[in-house]
């Protein structure tokens, strides 16, 4: 069966949307912006389809793409800012807790064992489907969902989540 180019496109978007959006999440730091960033960012993939020879490649594609476009549009704001000698009223949102939450969860993955932690960010950073890990890191789709059901395990007992970040609730039954 001979496919389209729209029906190749809207096939990966659906199936790598929600990967591509996390990843816009984490270049402006919010929700809505991120989904008009990643609409940009695949408007201009999708009109570079058919020059995109690697199918493989095509996620660092987008990821580029909304990297330079997060960029220009960034720009472009800067220059819409203007000094003042008036404090705006509203309240800037404070990202602390977020960032330390996620230097404490890179040095619990860090505790892991090398295959425990690799399946584990595969698995939940990258969205990869077990059958695709299993092919990564050369194991059965059976030793991915075991070595992710332990290292999850390990994770939720780790005491030194708690001892990094006081503000976690323990797991433990």
């Amino acid at each position: 069966m001979n496919r389209t180019r729209h029906d190749e496109f809207r096939d990966y978007v659906t199936e790598r949307g929600h990967v591509l959006l996390r990843s816009a999440v984490q270049l402006t730091g919010d929700r809505a912006e991120a989904e008009d960033l990643l609409q940009a960012a695949l408007a201009k993939t999708y009109l570079a389809w058919d020059r995109i020879q690697d199918r493989s490649a095509i996620d660092g594609y987008v990821r580029r793409a909304m990297v330079n476009t997060q960029i220009s549009w960034w720009r472009r704001r800067k220059l819409e800012i203007y000094p003042t000698d008036d404090l705006p009223e509203q309240a800037v949102d404070d990202h602390t807790r977020r960032s330390e939450l996620h230097d404490v969860l890179g040095r619990a993955l860090d505790r892991l064992p090398e295959r425990q932690r690799l399946a584990v960010i595969l698995r939940y950073y990258e969205d990869m489907p077990e059958a695709e890990i299993a092919d990564v890191l050369g194991v059965s789709i059976g030793t991915v969902k075991s070595t992710v059901s332990r290292a999850m395990a390990k994770l939720r007992d780790d005491a030194g989540l708690e001892a990094d970040f006081p503000g976690i609730p323990p797991q433990r039954p």
